[in-house]
Parts: C-alpha cells; structure tokens; sequence
C-alpha cells in the first residue's frame, strides 16, 4: 500500500486537470483533506491491527482447515480472488444492513463529494469485525499468503471507480464493479439506496438481486442519510458507535438495547425514538463546507501536505521501531489531523491546539535534537524541523491576527 501511494496522488492530479479541463467541480480542498486525513488515520490504525486480521486468518489456516492449497498453484491464486471477492460482497452488504458494521464502514460514505481521494476515505475501526467474513476461505485451506495479496489486489482495484470523470463503460458496467456502477452505490438516492456492492465484479449483485444500474435521469447525489457535518477525523470514525451506545443506554427493553446493534442503520427503539427525536433527512440540504478564509485555507492545505510526508515517513518507520516510539508518532499524527479538522471547521480551539502542535514540535526537536524513532538527528536536520514548524506557529499566529483585523470585510472563521 506505501507503494501504491505515489500511483494514487499521480491519478488524484489527471482526475483534477481533467474535470477543470471539462468545467468541473469535483474537488474541494476541505472535503479532499478530510477523506485523505481519514484515509491517512486508516493506515496508522493498520500498523497496529493488520497483524489482528492476517495472525487470525493464519491460526485458522493452519489449525482448523483440513488441508492446505498449494500457494504455486495459479488456481489456487485465481479461485482465492474470485472468494475473496464473494465474501467482500457479502461484507460489504452486511455493512449496510447491520448497525454495528456499519459503524465502521460510514466512513467510507460520509464525503459529500465523489473522487478519487473518496476511495481513500477508510476505516480505522474495520478491522475489529470484518476479519469474521473471511473465515470462510480459511476453512478451505487458502494460504495465508494468498489471502493477503488477493486482499491487497481487491482493494487497489477499487481506488479507480470512485470518480465522476469516467463515464459509462457498456459491457464492461454489466460484469465488473466501474465507476457508473459504484457511483450508484454512494448514493443516497432512493433509487440507489444500498446497491451495488460489488469489490471487483458486479456479477454479485446481478445474481443476489442488489444491482441498480446508474440512471441519468436522476443523478447521484452523495454521503450519508445522516450527515457526519464535521471535518474532525477522530469524530467521523466513532460518530454512529456513540450514537448507538446512547440509543442502547435510552432505551427501555433490554431486547431493544441488543437490537440497536444488529438492526438495520437508522432503526431506533420506538421509545428512544419518541424522546429523542432527530430531524427528517432532506437530499437538498446544503453541502457541509464551513467558510474560512484564503489565508486560513493556504496555511491548511500546506500544514496538511506535512503531514502526508510525515505519514508516508510513519509507514516507512514504524515497523522498525520500538513500540512505545511508534505509538508515540502514532499519537502526534492523530492529534495532529484532529486540531487540523478544527481549524477547517473555523474554531477558535483549532488555533489553540495548532499552536501547541507547531511550537511544542518545533521546541522538542530543537531541545532533544531528535525525532519519533530517531535518537540523534543531524544537526541541520533537527534545525530544518525545528524552523519548518516553528515557522508555521508563527504564521499561524499572523493568520489569526490578519483574521481579526479584517472580521468586517470576511468571516471570522477563527470565531
């Protein structure tokens, strides 16, 4: 996947020039930082957990399937992506249908906008439950390494269909999932409401009845019937688990409290209902893009283009480091994407929690000479780090400055 993230930004750039070569809006900067952020947070979750998923795969392979395929087999390699793909489809309908998967698979659907960096848009709360899906081919004896490199290639394949910009694609629409096909799946529509939940073929959904084929007559229109209405990375991965824990600690009859779980999103216990009422969905409401100023917007998308090379150097770092160091980095990427997620939102509490991030940064390598992982940095490494974030606490309070100066001609968004 570290691989793969250069591929990803090169198409992110030809989707862009060519929607604004076709008069397009397809991108904008808040919802593109939000979707990369969660995207970002997915990965850092991932090198804590994947070993969760793939170490169960292996003990059930090993322990409990009555034989083992042979991994030299292209049969072997062929038939394990096809079930792989089977039970994808079956996961990802499951998502849709049964509240506490979906809690983890929302995510993915909350951006109002459909590109490219949506399909970057994940979970970091997947892997507590999806690994159950695949036990299945497990059983039958797959090796563990092909299940994870025909996990891996079923993923990837999916980055390209999240995009407006490719139209339809005739016979090729009728047999795999393309992006007609899985822009019908985002959504929210009546008429494409959970559809489409093909990994790599459509096939599936022809054969269990979940196909709608894209009408433009009815364009699709985006995100959730539930609007997430934040651009806070940490809230938009647990904003339905709270949801459900209050509903569950509201409602009256203890079988209520458990169906809440496995009922579909949206079921609430009619007394919970009732007391706590929440608001009709209307497809026409505004899309969720709180106003900021240039200046605040130049100094967020730059701040966050930091934090990409942070994170690619994460990936690349944390498997060789100690584990208290990596939870460490770990932590200050998170925080980091969580105070960026305020500022975006116009909140006084982002200047705050930037500041601190960019001066206690800037202060901590220059005092310790170090960096997550790294004992002993050269020093005019430790200099560079210490004046890049310095600089941008010191910018940042410009901005917030330049903000107050000027809150009759824009809108506060420091406010």
């Amino acid at each position: 996947m570290a691989w793969a993230i250069p591929g990803f930004f090169v198409l992110i750039g030809v989707e862009l020039l060519v929607a604004k070569w076709r008069g397009r809006d397809v991108y904008y900067s808040n919802d593109a930082i939000n979707s990369l952020g969660l995207g970002m947070l997915s990965q850092i979750v991932g090198v804590f957990t994947k070993l969760f998923a793939i170490g169960i795969y292996g003990w059930f392979a090993t322990h409990l399937a009555p034989w083992t395929l042979p991994a030299n087999s292209i049969w072997v390699w062929i038939s394990g992506l096809l079930l792989y793909d089977l039970l994808y489809y079956w996961l990802h309908r499951l998502g849709h249908e049964v509240n506490v998967l979906w809690a983890a698979h929302v995510v993915h659907h909350q951006s109002e906008s459909y590109n490219l960096t949506t399909a970057l848009r994940q979970t970091g709360s997947g892997f507590l439950l999806g690994w159950i899906a695949y036990l299945p081919m497990a059983l039958l004896g797959y090796p563990t390494e092909v299940f994870a490199v025909v996990a891996l290639i079923d993923l990837l394949y999916q980055f390209w269909v999240h995009t407006e910009v490719v139209g339809r694609l005739g016979w090729f629409d009728r047999v795999f999932c393309s992006p007609s096909n899985h822009r019908a799946h985002h959504a929210v529509n009546d008429r494409y409401l959970d559809r489409n939940y093909g990994g790599i073929l459509i096939i599936w959904d022809r054969i269990f009845g979940s196909f709608v084929e894209e009408n433009d007559d009815d364009p699709p229109i985006y995100g959730t019937r539930a609007p997430l209405q934040s651009w806070n990375p940490l809230w938009a991965n647990v904003e339905v688990y709270w949801a459900m824990l209050k509903d569950s600690w509201h409602a009256r009859s203890w079988l209520d409290k458990l169906r809440v779980w496995i009922k579909p999103p949206g079921w609430r216990p009619a007394d919970v209902a009732a007391r706590f009422p929440k608001a009709e969905f209307d497809i026409d409401h505004a899309r969720y893009s709180p106003s900021i100023s240039r200046v605040l917007n130049i100094y967020c998308i730059v701040q966050f283009g930091l934090l990409l090379l942070l994170g690619v150097n994460f990936l690349d770092a944390a498997p060789k480091m100690a584990l208290v160091p990596a939870a460490a980095y770990a932590v200050y990427l998170m925080y980091s994407l969580w105070a960026l997620g305020f500022l975006l939102e116009g909140r006084r509490i982002g200047v705050w929690l930037e500041l601190l991030r960019t001066a206690g940064t800037a202060a901590l390598v220059a005092i310790s000479g170090r960096w997550f992982g790294v004992e002993h940095l050269d020093a005019r490494i430790a200099v560079a780090i210490a004046a890049v974030f310095g600089a941008g606490a010191a910018l940042l309070l410009l901005v917030a400055s330049y903000e107050r100066r000027h809150a009759d001609s824009i809108r506060p968004a420091l406010g």
